[in-house]
């Protein structure tokens, strides 16, 4: 018998990395890799807001420092976050709110307004949110929003005045983050978000990550002691 799932996490995020690695295991280009990765994204997507209706998944798709990557795979990566925030997007998950993450100055202009484009159709989807992060830093979201809050002439800050100011305004933060191929850092994942986010790093590389493994995932956190600081 399945052991039943009771506890769930209201913000998910996922670090998703192995890509490349489960390409070169398989003799694979590793844009290959990449598309069997946004291939699985969609299948834990849907998992998440249909399966186990979780009302936030934050997805860590590309970094700052990607950028330092191969000219031929950045393009290829860009292609697909075109192709992700496109009308498909809306066709694939019609009641979830997207919002970028990250830096869209660096966008190309069709990524740049399809996203703008998509966010604005889907703005009053409240009942699930993809945060999804495109040249995005953890670092560079906080100093973004320390300026914005310097700009309003604001003098005295607290946690509040700061979660306003984040991409994810509004939003619980994190309780539950995914990486993906073993690695065990955060690599400037939501830093501020995740401050009390439970951690869990199957070995798994993210193309392979499947329903069976995303149930296994949630068992653990189901399992977890969460005592935000208290003694119980």
């Amino acid at each position: 018998m399945k052991q039943e799932l009771k506890t769930l996490p209201n913000h998910i995020g996922f670090i998703i990395d192995g890509n490349g690695r489960w390409a070169k295991k398989r003799g694979l280009p590793r844009s290959a890799g990449h598309k069997a990765g946004s291939e699985t994204l969609s299948l834990i997507l849907k998992e998440c807001f249909y399966t186990y209706n979780i009302p936030i998944v934050s997805i860590y798709a590309f970094s700052s420092e990607n950028w330092k990557r191969p000219k031929q795979e950045i393009d290829y990566l860009m292609s697909l976050f075109e192709k992700y925030t496109s009308d498909d997007f809306i066709k694939e998950f019609p009641d979830v709110k997207l919002n970028i993450m990250g830096d869209e100055s660096k966008f190309s202009s069709k990524l740049a307004s399809q996203c703008q484009k998509t966010a604005s159709i889907t703005k009053n989807n409240y009942k699930y949110i993809l945060n999804l992060g495109i040249n995005y830093s953890g670092q560079e979201e906080l100093v973004n929003a320390f300026n914005s809050i310097i700009k309003k002439g604001i003098k005295s800050v607290d946690r509040e005045t700061i979660k306003s100011h984040l991409y994810t305004s509004g939003q619980p933060e994190l309780d539950f983050v995914v990486r993906t191929s073993g690695e065990q850092r955060l690599s400037n994942f939501m830093l501020w978000q995740i401050a009390y986010a439970e951690l869990y790093f199957p070995k798994t590389y993210w193309p392979s990550f499947n329903k069976k493994q995303l149930r296994e995932a949630l068992l653990v956190f189901q399992s977890r002691n969460r005592r935000f600081g208290e003694v119980k």
